[in-house]
């Protein structure tokens, strides 16, 4: 069987003018997490990403700390949703600055509404895919897989299309996807198994590469 490694981008720049944008932590969680694979002797035979600068700037680092380049292919269906977009469509502006703490529970809060009206199909949040369209593009990326590969393949992807494929594969409510997407860390791991037939859940969210004091402080989840 073949081993999928789904990988959320590093910590980003929650707050700022550009989200899209990997902090110096963001670049050295995913950095150690390259390196962790090189000492765990995992090699990976191919790799997809989004297409969003976090996303691709993680697996440059991912590689960086394996010292080698996995082959990797752009698969804009493993992009993340608009946040903003989805919090827009059922509270209009002015919100909160996210640079307060009570901005901040406040975005989350709002994002979650966002998400099950999104995708329940009570709104279409602007610039945005039909949900539907959305799982299918997370889902083409794991047939790809399926369809192609038979060892290791890495994934490097944001919080929405990971908890997506989770969900897909376990066939959950649509409430528990967003709990699960709201829980995933900065480069954290989630694992599925594979065969020709289908994925199943090995791991989910997990910080092998920050374990232990000396990376106590690199857990984050924005």
């Amino acid at each position: 069987m073949g081993q999928l490694y789904l990988v959320r981008h590093g910590q980003a720049s929650f707050g700022s003018d550009d989200y899209d944008r990997l902090s110096d932590l963001g670049r050295r969680q995913c950095l150690r997490l390259g390196e962790f694979f090189r000492e765990s002797g995992v090699v990976f035979e191919a790799a997809l990403t989004g297409t969003l600068k976090r996303q691709l700037d993680s697996l440059a680092s991912i590689a960086q700390g394996m010292q080698m380049a996995p082959e990797a292919q752009s698969w804009p269906g493993l992009n993340e949703y608009n946040g903003d977009a989805l919090v827009a469509a059922l509270n209009p502006p002015p919100l909160p600055p996210l640079t307060s703490d009570e901005g901040a529970r406040a975005h989350f809060r709002l994002l979650r509404e966002g998400l099950l009206a999104w995708m329940e199909g009570r709104t279409q949040p602007q610039g945005m895919p039909r949900h539907a369209d959305f799982v299918a593009g997370v889902r083409d990326a794991l047939d790809h897989v399926r369809a192609n590969h038979e060892g290791a393949v890495l994934i490097v992807s944001s919080g929405g299309p990971i908890a997506t494929a989770v969900a897909e594969v376990l066939g959950v409510p649509k409430a528990t996807a967003i709990d699960l997407n709201m829980r995933i860390r900065n480069s954290a791991v989630t694992e599925f198994v594979f065969s020709e037939k289908r994925h199943s859940l090995l791991s989910f969210n997990t910080l092998p590469h920050l374990q232990g004091p000396a990376h106590a402080g690199w857990i984050t989840y924005s």
